[in-house]
């Protein structure tokens, strides 16, 4: 008597494990056959350019062999996001802020992602509204977070109940190694504060940025050290609170310049401020570096360009922009190495004419 086959239920999965011909094959069996999440599929039925193409090829094999037929409202099951990267700032450097998106824009280039701005204010009482209704009405891919936005821990906990894929830039640690990109703020203080003292300054001034800026007391935490370390002291009445603008810049050192013992050094939290105190000293008939030495941060285009040619911290901002863009990348695509790492961002001090032995 001849054996026959088992013949398999009306709707049951046939014996290699393919749905049989009554049954519509679902997502959940493209993903079952490739071996990868139904995530994945997803992305590869919308063409996203964030697949291995080994793997891609693969599921669009099974999908053709199957006949699969995806279900239009299931579509994007990964993917009810755009492919555009958010850049959130409130931030009042301008230059700072280009900068990022230069290099955000570098990581993104021929990648199929495109960049979005979103500046806003972070004092005002409707901030986090705001910020939920720019990623959900945009649907988007992943966003950037600079500071002081990145600082704020109620946003990120809206990111998260989004699921939406995120980057912070800060002065120090606030987050997961690969969520994070850390500018180690008060190390280049502390490198501005040696060089200073170094050259024999005593009456050392501060200009630090907005309380709001985690990097304001970063900054000032690292110039006290670095100055500690020489047998020195950062006293009270030469640190003035700016709001890293040139305007508060110029009012600032005008304060500083106009007391009985004036500092004949100061260190600024930007450069944006510390062309501020260029053009006070001038209007107070004050030479640089002849009477008084002066530091900037961050290294921008116009450290160079100012006369004389600025001493500054540098930090290098467009790399810190790729950086972040190249790390929400990896986070939001579930198929890459997520332990892949970028080197550390390190302040280095830049030093040119701003600087010289007091007289």
């Amino acid at each position: 008597m001849t054996s026959r086959r088992p013949r398999s239920e009306p709707g049951s999965d046939n014996a290699f494990g393919a749905p049989s011909a009554r049954k519509r094959a679902t997502i959940n069996d493209i993903a079952r056959l490739a071996g990868v999440s139904k995530k994945t599929v997803s992305r590869v039925i919308n063409r996203s350019p964030f697949v291995k193409v080994e793997t891609r090829d693969k599921v669009n094999a099974i999908i053709k062999e199957l006949g699969y037929r995806p279900d239009p409202q299931a579509r994007g099951l990964a993917f009810r996001r755009s492919f555009l990267i958010g850049m959130i700032y409130d931030n009042p450097n301008p230059q700072y802020v280009v900068n990022v998106q230069q290099g955000i824009l570098d990581a993104v280039r021929d990648s199929g992602l495109e960049l979005v701005v979103h500046p806003c204010n972070r004092a005002s009482p409707g901030f986090l509204d705001q910020v939920q209704a720019f990623v959900e009405q945009l649907k988007l891919f992943g966003v950037v977070l600079t500071p002081s936005v990145s600082e704020d821990d109620d946003l990120v906990a809206i990111l998260r109940d989004l699921d939406c894929p995120y980057v912070r830039v800060a002065s120090v640690s606030l987050d997961d190694a690969e969520r994070m990109i850390v500018t180690h703020d008060a190390a280049g203080a502390a490198e501005a504060a040696r060089h200073l003292a170094d050259l024999g300054h005593r009456r050392v001034a501060f200009i630090s940025g907005l309380p709001s800026f985690r990097s304001s007391h970063e900054r000032r935490r690292g110039f006290a050290e670095g100055l500690a370390e020489r047998g020195l002291e950062l006293e009270e009445r030469y640190v003035v609170e700016g709001a890293y603008t040139y305007d508060s810049g110029v009012a600032c050192a005008r304060k500083l310049l106009a007391m009985d013992v004036p500092p004949t050094a100061i260190f600024t939290g930007n450069d944006e401020m510390a062309a501020g105190v260029y053009t006070a000293a001038r209007d107070a008939g004050v030479s640089i570096p002849g009477d008084l030495s002066v530091i900037g941060y961050d290294d921008s285009p116009m450290a160079a360009r100012l006369w004389p040619p600025l001493t500054s911290v540098r930090l290098p901002i467009r790399d810190m922009g790729r950086f972040a863009a190249e790390k929400l990348i990896v986070l939001a695509n579930a198929e890459s190495d997520t332990s892949a790492r970028h080197p550390e961002v390190r302040p280095g001090l830049a030093v040119r004419e701003s600087t010289a032995r007091p007289r």
